[in-house]
């Protein structure tokens, strides 16, 4: 997106205040032209046909800007009016915007009276304490980007409702408490790639563990360490004899399926069998599906 900046050199305060502007329009991105970067021993016709030739065209306009377009055809504002206004008529709508400052009363040039373009007010009143803000800096931005002008009647009732509703659920699948059953045994259905971190918290307090998985392939998943001390696994389900923790790792991750049983180490010591009954993959498609799985587990509350 091309931009052109109109402006009288009113004052330094003036210049300064439209230069900080190109430069903060240059830095979210736009490519802006302006006569402070104009090497004059260029053609200023070269410089004023890319003017022309611009995706926008802003003029800021004080009312050192509406006399000089108006009296001094000679003037830097001279020329650049009677470019812009030689190619105006045949610019699609909103190809021009006026934003006003040191203008109270909103004044155009004559050559603009009748065209009513979009205007900014960019107007200071610090008697009232009033200064241009957020509010303003969005519309420009939204005639920038060829976007509508903020109306109340834009947001309707049922748009706001909608709105809410998107983060009220982003919040409830952000809530923890969501992800969490503080009773030593229990049957979950885990869809963990909405989860916080991936993971679901099972017990309380020196009983606490975190379920952490994800995505292998097919009915695989990965068990991860990262919420507990260790992870194990025990191959076709619990074993039938032999101490629980014969079946830790000290890797970070074990690869289970269904009829697996994985086995976690809190930091407190304490252990955890995980029954692993279901395993759903993503299923991309007309419908798609969430990757879930669907456990059994134990807190060993004498371990």
């Amino acid at each position: 997106m091309k931009l052109f900046i109109s402006y009288a050199w009113t004052s330094n305060a003036h210049r300064e205040w439209v230069n900080l502007l190109a430069v903060h329009l240059k830095a979210v991105g736009y490519e802006v032209l302006i006569d402070a970067d104009v090497n004059y021993s260029d053609s200023l016709n070269g410089f004023m046909r890319l003017a022309t030739d611009s995706d926008r065209v802003l003029l800021v306009v004080d009312e050192n800007y509406v006399e000089r377009a108006d009296n001094s055809p000679t003037s830097g504002v001279g020329v650049e009016t009677r470019w812009l206004s030689s190619v105006f008529a045949a610019k699609p709508q909103g190809w021009l915007g006026i934003l006003f400052k040191g203008n109270p009363k909103t004044t155009l040039p004559k050559w603009l009276a009748e065209e009513k373009p979009r205007g900014f007010d960019f107007n200071a009143d610090p008697a009232q304490g009033w200064f241009p803000g957020s509010a303003q800096v969005e519309e420009l931005w939204r005639w920038i980007e060829g976007l509508p002008g903020r109306r109340d009647s834009e947001t309707t009732v049922a748009m706001l409702r909608a709105r809410a509703r998107r983060l009220e659920k982003i919040d409830t699948l952000r809530n923890p408490g969501n992800w969490y059953s503080p009773a030593p045994t229990g049957e979950i259905l885990f869809d963990y790639e909405w989860a916080p971190g991936e993971t679901y918290v099972l017990g309380h307090g020196e009983y606490c563990f975190g379920f952490m998985a994800s995505e292998r392939s097919g009915d695989v998943v990965a068990v991860y360490s990262d919420p507990v001390k260790a992870v194990g696994i025990s191959r076709g389900g619990r074993p039938f004899s032999g101490a629980a923790e014969d079946y830790l790792i000290p890797g970070r991750v074990v690869d289970a399926r269904p009829g697996d049983a994985v086995l976690l180490l809190s930091e407190h010591g304490a252990l955890c069998w995980i029954d692993l009954l279901d395993v759903t993959p993503t299923e991309d498609g007309d419908q798609y599906r969430r990757p879930s799985v669907k456990f059994r587990y134990e807190i060993l509350l004498a371990s």
